[in-house]
């Protein structure tokens, strides 16, 4: 079924958004799963090939992304990525076939009009605003990332980019929450290390450990001098709700991929 030609359109991508992002005229989106064309169990908005959508599909998706961002589906860039901590800044001249075959896990620009994004199905987007510069970046920090500090160094890149310390905004995504992110006691221990949060992310009770990740990669992002009230939380549990989110966690390897994308050029 996944070669037959995309079905006809249903409708404008919904995402989420951040409104402190929003405030400060920056557009961007968590996109949900909703609005696009793939068939199941891809359906409708899923961003990635490689988990056996039909390209074409997934083609359409992505230039739907691209106008509810207000930009050029040639400037919609995001990277293979491999649960690490390596950046690629963008400038808008990149082919972005190209880009996407690269591996890091996250991008960025200082080019106003260049989307960054990152992909997901449980792990954490982070999108970063500076609105000194107008600078961005897409960060994708699932368990593995949040241990290695993505967040953080997606803080840092965007700082090195600028040649500043910029002044920050952060909104973290919908992703797997403590109530479905069950995990073993040497993965709690990793998450439990790995900032500030400590011991209080990880929820004991019955059974395996609970871990919040959402408590962990803001602890992260203040360690890396972005004030708490600056930092948003953009609600979601991507097992929980089917309806809104794809899911690895819930239905395994075919399954959809999530987009967050920020657009550079607030500044000014």
């Amino acid at each position: 079924m996944e070669n037959q030609p995309a079905p006809p359109p249903r409708g404008a991508p919904a995402p989420q958004t951040s409104p402190l992002l929003a405030a400060a005229g920056f557009r961007h989106a968590f996109f949900t799963r909703q609005g696009g064309v793939s068939r199941p169990p891809w359906d409708t908005l899923s961003f990635a090939v490689s988990v056996g959508d039909d390209p074409a599909s997934v083609h359409e998706n992505l230039a739907r992304a691209a106008r509810a961002l207000g930009v050029p589906a040639a400037r919609l860039y995001m990277l293979s990525q491999v649960h690490g901590t390596a950046s690629r800044a963008l400038t808008g001249a990149e082919d972005r076939d190209e880009v996407v075959r690269s591996s890091g896990d996250i991008t960025l620009s200082l080019t106003p009009g260049v989307a960054c994004g990152v992909r997901s199905a449980d792990c954490v987007p982070v999108l970063l605003a500076d609105r000194a510069s107008g600078a961005v970046a897409a960060i994708h920090s699932g368990w593995r990332g949040t241990v290695a500090g993505a967040a953080a160094a997606g803080v840092a890149a965007l700082r090195a980019l600028t040649g500043h310390r910029g002044d920050l905004l952060a909104a973290i995504g919908p992703h797997i929450e403590a109530c479905c992110f069950e995990v073993g006691e040497d993965v709690a221990a990793s998450l439990a290390s790995c900032s500030t949060a400590g011991a209080t992310a990880v929820i004991a009770g019955e059974g395996r450990p609970h871990v919040d990740l959402r408590r962990i990669v803001r602890a992260q992002l203040e360690a890396a001098g972005i004030e708490g009230k600056l930092i948003e939380d953009v609600a979601g549990c991507t097992v929980c709700d089917v309806e809104r989110y794809h899911s690895f966690r819930r239905d395994g390897a075919r399954s959809g991929r999530l987009l967050s994308a920020i657009v550079a050029g607030a500044a000014g």
